[in-house]
């Protein structure tokens, strides 16, 4: 006679305190609802945007007033910050590891993951450098210099540089990259506070844009070709899953494109030909460089010469049902369920060789 094992507690934590909040909860209903119940007994934790911990049984509240749509946010706690309901971390001891969906600031930039690391609880994704350095692009971009990686020319404007005499900084600029370009947030994600530039008029209102969310903007000649991503699985021996492409209906693949904009398309598996093989080889050496594991998404241009650039690292992307990671995977065999489940199989292993 068998005996059935109790499920193991995955913690799932969603919301916080970046601009991505939303993206991060629609994420959290999807592995809700697909995450295999016979081996696991999901946990939702939300976090609110001034970075308030909810306890398991006020989130159960946040979720069904998502569900309900009588918000999209979670916004049930007061105070700000970890320390501001420190009894809701009493959520986590229950927990035999975390599932992290908090995508942008305080949740893909490693300080989470370190809080995890001090706690000794297993999670899922990229440790802490991985995290970090994937969140900040010049570092990111930096070490992929050094790894020999093909990335288009960029440079960074500190934003105390910047106010300080914004015509030199414009004319540097100018200079190293030129126009068209974007300007993006060192630290951000899903296009929040992107602008495309064509000429020294856009300049005001997209460096404003940019320092909105950070000290640093990144600064990137425009290249025109067609974006490709391939999703990363896996530790030390990580695979790449087919090709996407990502068809905006806009100028450029910005927030609304992205979230709101039905006109955008996502196309999948695409054959590149000879490329195919480039661009997946160059995806897993993208993720070694930043000493990533778990998951990312590695997103590229490929120009119509046929030359394969670098663009970045997602280490938690987009994780609905329907977003291009997931979709990737199926493409390849694998079942969004099964994914959850690689994927927390090598959150456990990853902690394991941690402590060896």
């Amino acid at each position: 006679m068998t005996t059935q094992l109790e499920p193991i507690r995955v913690a799932i934590l969603f919301g916080g305190r970046s601009g991505e909040h939303e993206v991060s909860v629609n994420s959290m209903l999807s592995v809700l609802d697909a995450i295999d119940r016979d081996r696991f007994e999901p946990v939702p934790i939300g976090i609110t945007r001034q970075g308030a911990w909810l306890t398991p049984r006020e989130t159960e509240t946040a979720v069904d007033d998502i569900r309900a749509g009588r918000t999209a946010a979670v916004e049930l706690a007061s105070g700000e910050g970890l320390l501001a309901r420190p009894s809701a971390l009493e959520g986590l001891s229950d927990c035999a590891i975390v599932f992290p969906l908090i995508h942008g600031t305080n949740g893909e930039d490693g300080t989470l993951q370190g809080l995890l690391e001090l706690a000794r609880i297993p999670y899922v994704g990229a440790g802490v450098a991985a995290s970090a350095v994937g969140m900040d692009k010049e570092l990111m971009k930096k070490l992929f210099l050094q790894a020999g990686l093909p990335i288009a020319p960029f440079t960074v404007v500190i934003r105390k540089t910047y106010e300080a005499d914004p015509a030199a900084e414009l004319r540097r600029v100018e200079a190293e990259i030129g126009y068209p370009c974007f300007t993006k947030p060192a630290n951000g994600g899903s296009s929040v506070g992107v602008s495309k530039l064509l000429s020294r008029e856009d300049a005001e209102h997209a460096y404003a844009a940019s320092f909105d969310y950070d000290r640093k903007t990144i600064v990137e000649r425009a290249i025109e070709g067609r974006e490709i991503e391939c999703a990363v699985l896996g530790n030390d021996d990580p695979e790449a899953s087919p090709l996407g492409e990502i068809i905006p209906a806009r100028d450029f693949y910005d927030y609304e494109a992205k979230y709101s904009d039905d006109n955008t398309r996502l196309s999948y598996p695409v054959d590149l030909g000879t490329l195919t093989d480039q661009v997946r080889t160059l995806a897993v050496r993208a993720y070694r460089a930043i000493d990533c594991s778990g998951l990312a998404r590695v997103d590229f241009f490929v120009t119509t010469g046929g030359e394969v650039l670098v663009n970045e690292i997602n280490t938690i992307p987009g994780f609905t049902k329907v977003s291009m990671y997931p979709k990737l995977w199926e493409s390849a065999g694998l079942a969004y369920a099964d994914l959850i489940t690689r994927l927390i199989d090598l959150g456990f292993h990853r902690f394991d060789e941690a402590r060896r």
